[in-house]
């Protein structure tokens, strides 16, 4: 009987066509479809990984209705829709790698990105060249229809995988008893043992452990298959041939009478080893930003209160917010809930949705989706639903701002999972060559021995445990990280680049004074205007000052980044910003202006005057740089002016690199030669003007002072309260990779020890009930005490 080319099922019915069987004219018309459009490359990364489509015409006639898929939609503007479907075939690198080439297939599908866990795939496509349904329709002739329930356009139900705990259960619960069972053997308790009940304990171990091999551990037994038919020794390989030895082995020798077997070791060891996947999958799920989004964003949005008939700002958690709530959206703020527009010119950015950078104008009372970015000045919008912080989380890995950063790690453990197997195999086999020359009978007890003890759980465990600690440890403290990629980078860095303004700076006490002509009333309220719907740290100081003013809604508004606002209300015309910017040629000479932090005002081209700023540095400053200076080169890459070039000389360390007037792609190309040059650069600025290079740094930070930008191209944001313990974090990231090389080598110790005993035939089933338990319980002591220890020395106060 042939197997099918595209499914793997057998043919009851043979279908031959381009000298490959298949099994309906489904699977033909799959492999045509990705034949035809060069993505036949789906076949070799997995043998027949697709699944037979069955559709039925009409069944999704459904999505023809506008109210049913405006529910289903996360986003749809611009002739751009976004939805997430539930995809439960999906099973394999195969299907992964298929969806998310979809727009290969139709080039109306502009990204797809698999969620490979929740087997869901988010689709961003062009309305106008494909509808829901025909989308639905491609996806279901591929073999990966979609689950659609109706009842979750209303309410997104989040159905828990229990799976992984039951199998731990199982596994833990087989433990116990197999080592309860085992006591006699243990204590060699031979009256009892012998005369009445050796033989019931023995079957009945047998029976705790089949559950234990055939179901706890049968993603291992997955795992490497997979691994191996895509010819990859991943991990769970070793894991594998120990599990299968363990077991097959110990039934033998119950089987034929030789012994107790290994029962207790090998359901220890899967214990063990899902308690650690168990753990990682918990640690992340703790550090999810789904989980609480007070936790893990410290951004803040600006909401509107009615006072006594007069309305007073206030800043409040995104996560407060509530149906109905005022809100303010300042320029370059991002949205972070549905709402409607209720005053104000919107012009709204997508891109970070879509990836379609051309902005679009909104009038009063039209929809606004949650992640676009406002461009034209402050508007307010009405709540329509509180924040999806599923959402958000998606807009914070979404594909536009990843960066290819491969975790040092974690193909650290793949490629010594491949020596460790390979090694592994060689030492067997020798020893068992060797051993059949002194005694035969011994040679195979070496062989599987080898196998049994030399199993690489503790390698496996080593890195979540350690990374999983250290990114609640992170969180405690305040600084909110992307994934447990970032502290692998954040261990290789070796240049740290900071903004000044906003960054080594705060704009909470800076000290402001007015220089020129006095401003009239109008000019006053025109001012404070323009200044509200700006975010730059500068400009939020001195509205603080300034906010008393009546504040009108500015018919035009522009911002420069990195020079300056723009704002007009009927024929009157502001300029805020650097002294090139607002382009005065009289009542102050350049070289002056040029030596102090100030913003300059001209109305109607007509130059004003300026607030000078004398900057209040953030405490610790000094501190922070002395201890970078011992193993770090140090950089500041400010837009302001050099006017506090020589008090920062005199604050910062001699090696210090200052460089001025530096424009937002200024930042970036400098981080771009650095790296070109070999270094591997954190970046620390505000998120507003430093986007670019924060995208562009090999570990980029946001510093926050509850200013309500969020920046997606960060790798983190961290607390401006703990500024001052920037040096302990780059110094904890170092510390817990010292500890996963520590755990590797503990790991390595104790496998050298269990094949001492394995070589020299002298393993029995005590040696390996206490060793590969103890190998595993000891590297997640280890780590758990280590991070524990790192993190209190180095990060005392708990917040």
């Amino acid at each position: 009987m042939e197997n099918c080319f595209h499914c793997g099922d057998e043919c009851k019915t043979v279908i031959n066509h381009h000298n490959k069987s298949f099994c309906c004219n489904g699977c033909k018309t799959v492999f045509d479809i990705l034949n035809d459009n060069d993505l036949s490359y789906y076949y070799d990364i997995e043998q027949s990984p697709g699944t037979t489509p069955f559709f039925k015409e009409g069944k999704f006639d459904f999505l023809e209705n506008k109210e049913i898929t405006s529910k289903l939609l996360e986003f749809n503007e611009q002739g751009t829709q976004v939805v997430s479907l539930l995809i439960p075939t999906i099973h394999c690198s195969s299907c992964i790698w298929v969806l998310e080439n979809l727009n290969k297939l139709n080039p109306a599908i502009k990204t797809a990105q698999v969620n490979f866990p929740k087997k869901t795939v988010r689709i961003t496509f062009s309305s106008e060249e494909i509808t829901l349904k025909n989308l639905v329709v491609l996806l279901s002739k591929l073999g990966y229809e979609p689950y659609i329930s109706l009842d979750d356009a209303t309410k997104k139900s989040k159905k828990t995988d229990r799976s992984l705990i039951y199998k731990l259960g199982v596994a833990g619960f087989a433990f116990g008893n197999i080592m309860f069972l085992s006591f006699p053997e243990y204590f060699e308790v031979n009256e009892f043992w012998l005369d009445k009940f050796k033989s019931v304990f023995r079957w009945l171990m047998f029976a705790f452990a089949l559950p234990v091999a055939l179901y706890s551990g049968q993603d291992y037994f997955i795992s490497a298959y997979k691994g191996l038919r895509s010819k990859i020794l991943n991990i769970d390989v070793p894991i594998a041939i120990g599990i299968s030895v363990l077991f097959i082995r110990s039934t033998i020798e119950i089987i034929f009478d030789y012994g107790t077997g290994f029962f207790d070791s090998m359901s220890g060891l899967v214990f063990f080893l899902l308690l650690g996947k168990f753990f990682q999958k918990k640690t992340y799920a703790f550090l999810s930003f789904e989980r609480d989004y007070k936790s893990y964003f410290p951004i803040a949005v600006t909401r509107l209160i009615k006072i006594n008939l007069t309305i007073k700002e206030e800043q409040a958690q995104v996560y407060e917010l509530k149906k109905g709530d005022r809100i303010l959206i300042r320029n370059e703020e991002l949205l972070p809930v549905d709402a409607i527009l209720i005053k104000g010119n919107a012009l709204i950015d997508y891109s970070f949705v879509t990836g379609e950078a051309e902005p679009i104008t909104k009038t009063s009372g039209e929809h606004l989706f949650a992640g676009g970015r406002q461009q034209a000045g402050s508007i307010e919008v009405e709540v329509l639903k509180p924040v999806e912080q599923s959402y958000l989380t998606q807009l914070w890995s979404n594909e536009i701002f990843s960066k290819n950063k491969q975790s040092h790690f974690q193909s650290l453990t793949d490629g010594i999972s491949k020596r460790f197997t390979l090694s592994l195999l060689f030492i067997a086999f020798i020893a068992t060559f060797v051993w059949l020359f002194i005694d035969s009978y011994i040679a195979l007890n070496v062989f599987t021995s080898v196998l049994i003890v030399a199993c690489p759980c503790a390698i496996a465990l080593a890195a979540p445990f350690t990374l999983g600690n250290l990114l609640r440890i992170f969180g405690r403290n305040k600084l909110y990280i992307k994934n447990s990629a970032v502290i692998e980078q954040l261990a290789h860095i070796d240049t740290v680049v900071f903004d000044k303004t906003g960054t080594l700076t705060t704009n909470t006490k800076n000290t402001i004074t007015y220089e020129g002509i006095s401003l009239t009333e109008e000019e006053e309220t025109l001012l404070t205007s323009t200044l509200r719907a700006s975010n730059h740290p500068l400009s939020r100081s001195l509205y603080a000052i300034l906010d008393k003013n009546n504040i009108q809604p500015l018919d035009t508004f522009k911002e420069d980044i990195g020079q300056g606002i723009t704002g007009k209300i009927n024929n009157q015309e502001i300029k805020v910003g650097s002294f090139g910017y607002v382009e005065n040629k009289n009542e102050i000479s350049q070289s002056k202006a040029q030596q102090r932090t100030a913003i300059h005002i001209s109305n109607n081209n007509k130059y004003k005057g300026c607030y000078v700023f004398y900057n209040e540095y953030r405490d610790g400053v000094k501190e922070v740089f002395n201890t970078l200076k011992k193993n770090y080169n140090l950089v500041i890459l400010s837009g302001d002016n050099d006017g506090e070039k020589e008090h920062l000389k005199k604050l910062l360390p001699k090696n210090t690199t200052l460089l001025f007037n530096q424009k937002p792609e200024d930042k970036l190309n400098y981080i771009k030669q650095q790296q070109q040059n070999g270094k591997n650069v954190l970046m620390l600025g505000d998120g507003l003007n430093d986007a670019g290079a924060l995208a562009q740094s090999n570990v980029g930070f946001s510093i926050s002072e509850n200013v309500n930008i969020f920046s997606p191209a960060c790798d983190g944001i961290l607390d401006a309260s703990k500024f001052k313990d920037i040096p302990n974090f780059l110094s904890l990231s170092n510390q817990g990779i010292t500890i996963i090389k520590y755990a590797f080598i503990f790991s390595l110790i104790y496998n050298l020890i269990g094949l001492g005993f394995a070589i020299t035939g002298h393993l029995k089933p005590v040696v390996a009930a206490i060793l590969m338990p103890l190998s595993s319980i000891s590297i997640v002591v280890f780590t758990t005490l280590a991070t524990y220890y790192i993190g209190k020395k180095l990060l005392p106060k708990k917040t």
